[in-house]
């Protein structure tokens, strides 16, 4: 919780005066009482004490004023909220090294479940496009709500050598930047990058980042993959079998710098459950919900309790 007005909080500490100012006057009427009747007769004179219902009336009140101080102080509370109008761009590696099958049945497959899996989680009001790369960014989807067509674009990955991360990113912010709301505006975007290895032709993935992040254009990574997969290759007449670890600082490096998030997947399972805890985030935004209605009206309940205590009590509003 935070307040829109905090400077409103510094009248709390009048609240501590008016206690000390009611201990005092408290201790007077007691030895204005004391001096009024010898002690040992006090029982026999007044046998029946308020004791402690002569102080609740008052602890309600100044529960009462502290909430009435804290509803000046206009508080809110950071609340999740589905979005209405955002766009995401899911890029996906199609190196070669995605047919390892470490992940089953292979990543480039698991990927192509897990990006279903996300269709079907973000709202249908979040616009959502698909890039493939290699050795060079392809757009199969521009960004839309019609997420069928996304689905349908899936069916289009097929792997090539090459992994140009930096172009990926470059082609998918100049997509999203162009795209516009009803209202003229820019929607709040975000990049889904997959891959399972470093960039190694076309632009620098960590410059590129940097201008996501001018763009304030979030970028997301996983790294898939296990350090036992394999591909097989053919290197002359013959056939080669080489590790394809996954290789997650780049893409560690691309979330930070971005302001985005990074994750890493070694099997189906994990994968899904990341994009689906993605497609919650990034199908909400969080917003500031005020609560000063809140604080003054219970504030004011209390004003009422203490009053009705008061009166019940002792037939009037303070004592």
């Amino acid at each position: 919780m935070s307040f829109a007005a905090p400077a409103a909080l510094l009248g709390l500490l009048a609240i501590p005066v008016l206690v000390r100012f009611y201990v005092r006057e408290q201790r007077r009427r007691n030895s204005e009482a004391a001096a009024f009747v010898a002690p040992p007769l006090a029982a026999s004179i007044a046998p029946h004490r308020p004791r402690w219902r002569r102080h609740a009336p008052m602890a309600v009140f100044a529960i009462a004023l502290a909430m009435l101080i804290a509803a000046a102080a206009r508080p809110q509370r950071s609340v999740a909220v589905p979005v209405k109008d955002g766009a995401i761009m899911l890029a996906n590696d199609v190196s070669s090294s995605m047919t390892a099958t470490d992940v089953a049945p292979t990543r480039l497959k698991a990927a192509e479940r897990a990006g279903e899996q996300f269709l079907q989680s973000v709202p249908a009001s979040v616009r959502v496009g698909l890039l493939e790369f290699a050795s060079r960014p392809i757009v199969l989807q521009s960004a839309t709500a019609d997420h069928a067509l996304v689905r349908g674009a899936y069916a289009q990955l097929s792997t090539s050598g090459g992994t140009a991360i930096g172009d990926a990113i470059l082609t998918s912010l100049r997509s999203l930047t162009t795209l516009r709301s009803t209202d003229g505006k820019r929607p709040p975007s975000a990049i889904l990058l997959l891959s399972d290895g470093a960039s190694n032709v076309g632009s620098s993935p960590l410059a590129a980042a940097r201008d996501a992040a001018t763009d304030h254009i979030p970028i997301d990574t996983v790294a898939l993959g296990t350090p036992n997969g394999t591909i097989a290759i053919k290197r002359g007449s013959q056939t080669v079998t080489v590790g394809v670890p996954p290789s997650p600082q780049t893409l560690a490096q691309i979330a930070s710098i971005s302001g985005g998030r990074a994750f890493a997947a070694a099997d189906t399972n994990r994968l899904s459950a990341i994009y689906a805890h993605l497609a919650a985030q990034l199908g909400r935004k969080r917003v500031k919900h005020g609560l000063t209605a809140d604080f003054a009206g219970g504030g004011l309940a209390l004003v009422l309790l203490g009053s009705a205590l008061s009166l019940w009590w002792f037939g009037r509003l303070i004592w």
